[in-house]
């Protein structure tokens, strides 16, 4: 267990050490959630009458979801596919370290800035907004922590068809857009017609964004069978992501 910890922990440091130093990706980190929050409440005055959660409510909740698709599944899919083609994957599997902490020690420090950030929305989202502080903390803490495991899987996942560092923008586009349109990033599940409220509730991170509403609003509003319809949906989810990314995860660059 030491070994391993020591292992993750210096990958991790490696990890942070370039992500310093990468300029586009360090704004994809740190500042882009900041502004698409901003962004996010300004394109919800329009719906406010339709908003059941309120414009704090609805911008709380998918400022949080938005944190972890930036931070960390668009950040990664550029990291591990730069690190692809710069045979340091091909390299670190020739140690000691496994496939999983190689993949978990990338991850890290995005993790971390998420889960960081994640802290100061919920810290301050409140006051900043005036909204209240959320009803469920634990269940909160579930969905960040859910949606982070779900986006590193999917993030190593989209590498397969990703080429490139620069066709990374491209091809993690769809699930952003997607996850903005049907998970409630951007456009809340409330505003959606039934059918299609239904549909998108099988997305990949319509499961994480209920969990984290109903730490926000607490679990009322979202219902017992819902939440419960949630968990194993990302829990679904994970499951299919791990399993694709130990078939089709390439350690090598494509010839």
């Amino acid at each position: 267990m030491n070994a391993t910890a020591a292992r993750l922990t210096a990958l991790g440091r490696a990890e942070l050490t370039l992500l310093s130093r990468n300029r586009n990706n360090l704004f994809i980190a740190v500042l882009m959630p900041v502004l698409m929050i901003f962004l996010l409440r300004s394109s919800l005055t329009n719906l406010d009458g339709d908003l059941p959660m309120g414009i704090a409510g609805a911008t709380l909740v998918g400022g949080t979801g938005m944190v972890l698709v930036l931070v960390v599944y668009m950040n990664l899919v550029s990291t591990y596919v730069a690190r692809r083609e710069e045979l340091v994957l091909k390299r670190l599997r020739t140690g000691e370290a496994r496939d999983a902490e190689i993949l978990a020690g990338g991850a890290l420090p995005a993790s971390v800035i998420a889960l960081a950030q994640c802290a100061i929305l919920t810290a301050l989202g409140p006051a900043v907004l005036d909204a209240e502080a959320p009803h469920r903390p634990d269940l909160l803490v579930a969905g960040v922590v859910a949606g982070i495991l779900l986006l590193v899987a999917l993030a190593a996942v989209t590498t397969v068809i990703t080429r490139t560092t620069e066709s990374a923008g491209l091809t993690t586009l769809p699930f952003f857009l997607i996850s903005a349109m049907g998970s409630g990033l951007m456009v809340p599940v409330d505003t959606l017609p039934d059918p299609v409220a239904s549909v998108a509730g099988l997305l990949p991170l319509s499961g994480v964004m209920e969990l984290i509403r109903a730490g926000w609003l607490g679990a009322d509003a979202v219902g017992g069978k819902e939440l419960l319809g949630a968990g194993l949906t990302t829990v679904a989810w994970i499951v299919l992501s791990v399993f694709a990314v130990r078939k089709w995860f390439r350690w090598e660059p494509r010839r």
